[in-house]
């Protein structure tokens, strides 16, 4: 992808700032965005969808899922307790807060979500209501060998 500069339109112009962040986000790789925790998105099938997160050290208690306005949100805190007796010398294992955001389309919902081996799977289903569907017209012709003729009456002039 190309890298336009551009700043001279920064130095002329005025109240234009989210048109420009705006810009400046999709004009390149956004290497503030957060890698953790690690995600696949996959096609399972026609219309379904599956989320899968690496979530290693959290339980289900840890987790929380939440769905508003087309945006699937998954948020994660671990509850440090503490054996006592017992202090981590190092801590490899990442168990740091999280929130990750996900746009869905519209007609698109959570079916499932289940948390197994570190990995946490949210199965999705788009749902098109019956109204929304392509739907095929039949086509009428008339029959072929029906012929129509106009009845009229001459009237004679006497």
């Amino acid at each position: 992808m190309r890298h336009f500069d551009l700043g001279p339109l920064y130095r002329s112009t005025v109240g234009f700032d989210r048109l420009f962040q705006a810009l400046d986000q999709f004009s390149g790789p956004d290497n503030s965005a957060p890698a953790y925790p690690p995600y696949n998105i996959e096609r399972t099938g026609e219309n379904a969808y599956r989320v899968t997160m690496a979530v290693a050290g959290f339980t289900d208690k840890d987790l929380e899922i939440e769905v508003r306005e087309n945006q699937l949100m998954v948020k994660g805190e671990k509850k440090e307790t503490e054996a006592e007796g017992r202090s981590v010398l190092y801590r490899g294992i990442a168990g740091r807060a999280f929130e990750r955001r996900f746009q869905l389309a519209d007609y698109v919902f959570v079916k499932t979500a289940s948390l197994e081996n570190g990995l946490l799977h949210i199965d999705l289903v788009r749902e098109i209501p019956e109204a929304l569907k392509p739907r095929t017209v039949a086509i009428s012709t008339p029959a072929a060998n029906t012929s129509r003729q106009i009845e009229a009456t001459v009237s004679e002039a006497a």
